[in-house]
């Protein structure tokens, strides 16, 4: 079968984009993913999006979402923008668009500047919901990782983060801290992990281990969820400024039960088709 696809990029973050919509063809299996998101062996990416038919008639597409392992996630940020570019590109759907991915319709929209915003939904706190083992619900909780007690964040934007606040990026302890803490036992079904600086109110810098992947680029739903831990502890304003190593991402969110909305770029790399 030949696969026709499209390499894009979002703040660095590498996105391969497969088209499905005229014949709804089911992604492949993991084993396949994997081979495919090796730079060695096929197009290489860090998350794969399986673009196939809405069954919401207020969509116009649905998308699926793939780590680099094969594993499937719910949600994506910077995948997701580069969906909404494609479909823009393609069918010249006007600057909004309705899409349907796992963790529910997403509206997103291209701006004149080539910038896409796209709403992430409302932040779930929920310890339960995250998930994330707790007694109660709480801004900040403590996790031992390795023999140390560090305070944390736990936010899922549908799928689940571990924010830690950190003096420096270029100094946090990414590699280390990062799978014991994406494999640690409170969250059952393991979790993201971001380091975020805070520069000021309105800037933040930030480097996210992603769960199923490793470190990244850039992580749109990492940035949402760095973000709205600072809110929730007071530290940031409505609209921040996050820059992550492969980029710059907006995110702006009123609190409470509003919608996280991400704003950033979505550029393509190179189109391709691989016989699978």
């Amino acid at each position: 079968m030949l696969l026709p696809y499209l390499k894009m990029q979002g703040a660095g973050n590498q996105i391969v984009v497969v088209d499905r919509r005229a014949d709804a063809h089911p992604p492949p299996p993991p084993e396949v993913i994997r081979t495919l998101g090796h730079g060695g062996t096929g197009p290489g990416f860090d998350q794969l999006m399986w673009v196939g038919p809405a069954t919401d008639p207020a969509a116009i597409a649905s998308y699926r979402v793939f780590n680099r392992d094969g594993s499937e996630v719910q949600q994506c940020g910077n995948g997701v923008r580069c969906v909404a570019w494609m479909l823009a590109r393609d069918d010249a759907v006007g600057s909004a668009m309705l899409l349907e991915g796992p963790a529910g319709s997403v509206e997103a929209v291209v701006q004149e500047d080539g910038l896409i915003s796209v709403n992430m939904g409302a932040p779930e706190l929920e310890p339960g919901r995250i998930p994330f083992a707790a007694d109660a619900k709480s801004d900040r909780y403590e996790l031992e990782v390795g023999g140390r007690t560090h305070q944390v964040s736990a936010v899922s934007m549908g799928n689940p983060h571990c924010v830690l606040l950190v003096d420096s990026i270029a100094a946090a302890d990414v590699d280390r801290l990062g799978p014991a803490i994406e494999e640690h036992p409170r969250f059952p079904e393991a979790t993201n992990v971001g380091f975020m600086c805070i520069v000021d109110r309105a800037n933040i810098e930030l480097r996210v281990w992603e769960r199923g992947v490793g470190e990244t680029l850039a992580c749109g739903t990492g940035a949402c969820a760095a973000v709205v831990a600072g809110r929730l502890l007071d530290l940031l304003d409505e609209q921040v400024s996050v820059k992550l190593p492969g980029g710059q991402l907006v995110v702006s969110w009123h609190g409470a039960a509003e919608p996280v909305w991400l704003t950033g770029n979505a550029e393509l790399i190179s189109e391709g088709t691989i016989d699978l």
